[in-house]
């Protein structure tokens, strides 16, 4: 594999210490345990926060996007929105563990998802410049399990040197959850440490026009792109799919860590512990998905992927027994990769690479777009019922309807 290639795979690496630390299985834990009221309010509020930074996302995504693709700068772009989410997730440092800083968390949490999303938009154009066609499936596989290897290293720093550690190490005050909010500068730093090579490694595609230019080829090559959406069936209709099967895995990803800590009162260190396991059963079904996806195509890949998670994930909401949870949760895990990474090649194998930025953005829009009705519904299905059982189930069928619109997609 060329270098481009390792270094672009080391990005994931180096990005995947969000979603782990700060979306899943400490922050979000954090927040909803010892930040807000009650974890069943802390549930519902980090949904209507992820739903706000969904519409955010999908706004910006495509516009963005496209004004990659015209002006040549997604090298800048992506180091912009790295560096966004590496200092507002340092930044949580600062939430203490009382409601009133609940708000500022929220606020701070956005952000840094946002930027993040924002951020993969650049990252996975850049994919058909790393990877030639037929072996695109595998790398962006071994971008997914690299990125699952990095998420469990940072587990295993922040679990080893942060949290399991008593009396806490460099005086921090586990009074005040220092020890938990120290993750926070961790991520900031594990992110800028790691993420830069592929800024170094992979050119952008072509010269850069000045900003005002590639600010109005950008805008109307969105407007070229839509315009092609009516002549791209297939693309069309794979988004549309997408659209809701991946709203439904980032919202069971999100709330997984949320609804073990509440349903079976897990603590921070068992939080990480599960996430542990999911993130080494997740990496290893990345890099086999994408030996396997490269044989069996990226739709079968993703199709049968879903299957698998909305089984267990019926499974996992009816279990009342920690063991059986994580047995489950550790065989979820293994799907995860394969769905997501999938998605990823096939819209890459489908898009143009001259417009690889602007159909990403597309592709990230159709993943946020809807992105308010997932943590939204569990919101709404929390609140009205009081049980996170309820907002979790609501997710599944998501997942359901997604993969139902997949199979309408024929694609080689």
């Amino acid at each position: 594999m060329p270098a481009k290639a390792w270094a672009w795979c080391l990005y994931d690496f180096a990005n995947s210490a969000f979603p782990t630390i700060v979306s899943t299985f400490v922050i979000a834990t954090y927040f909803t345990s010892a930040v807000a009221p009650s974890p069943v309010e802390g549930q519902a509020m980090w949904g209507w926060m992820q739903a706000l930074a969904g519409v955010a996302i999908g706004i910006l995504s495509p516009i963005l996007g496209a004004v990659a693709d015209a002006g040549g700068r997604r090298r800048a772009l992506l180091a912009l929105f790295t560096v966004l989410t590496a200092l507002a997730s340092a930044a949580i440092w600062f939430v203490h563990p009382r409601a009133e800083d609940a708000l500022a968390a929220l606020l701070l949490i956005g952000i840094a998802t946002v930027s993040f999303e924002l951020g993969t938009v650049f990252y996975n154009a850049m994919l058909p410049t790393v990877a030639p066609t037929e072996k695109m499936g595998r790398i962006s596989g071994i971008g997914w399990g690299i990125g699952y290897i990095g998420g469990l290293l940072c587990l295993g720093v922040s679990l080893v040197v942060l949290l399991k550690p008593d009396p806490a190490p460099f005086g921090l005050d586990r009074g005040a959850a220092e020890h938990v909010r120290a993750t926070a500068l961790l991520v900031g730093a594990w992110i800028l440490a790691f993420g830069w090579p592929v800024l170094l490694a992979v050119p952008d595609p072509r010269e850069k026009p000045p900003v005002s230019q590639a600010i109005r080829e950008g805008l109307r090559g969105i407007r070229d792109t839509l315009r092609q959406l009516p002549h791209q069936p297939v693309l069309g209709r794979f988004l549309l799919a997408r659209l809701f099967y991946t709203d439904g895995l980032n919202t069971l990803f999100a709330f997984g860590a949320i609804y073990a800590a509440g349903r079976f009162g897990m603590k921070v260190e068992e939080i990480l512990l599960f996430g542990i396991l999911l993130n080494v059963t997740a990496g290893a079904g990345a890099f086999a998905g994408g030996w396997l996806e490269d044989r069996l195509g990226s739709r079968r890949t993703v199709l049968a992927s879903l299957a698998a998670i909305i089984l267990i994930g019926i499974a996992l909401l009816m279990v009342e027994s920690r063991t059986m949870f994580w047995v489950l949760g550790g065989g979820l895990g293994i799907f995860f990769g394969p769905a997501q990474a999938a998605s990823r090649t096939l819209m890459a194998r489908l898009a143009p690479p001259d417009q690889a930025a602007g159909w990403f953005g597309l592709f990230a829009l159709s993943g946020r777009v809807t992105g308010f009705i997932g943590p939204s519904l569990l919101a709404l299905a929390t609140t009205l019922f009081a049980s996170q059982v309820a907002g979790m189930a609501v997710v599944l069928g998501l997942l359901g309807l997604g993969a139902l619109l997949l199979l309408r997609v024929r694609a080689a």
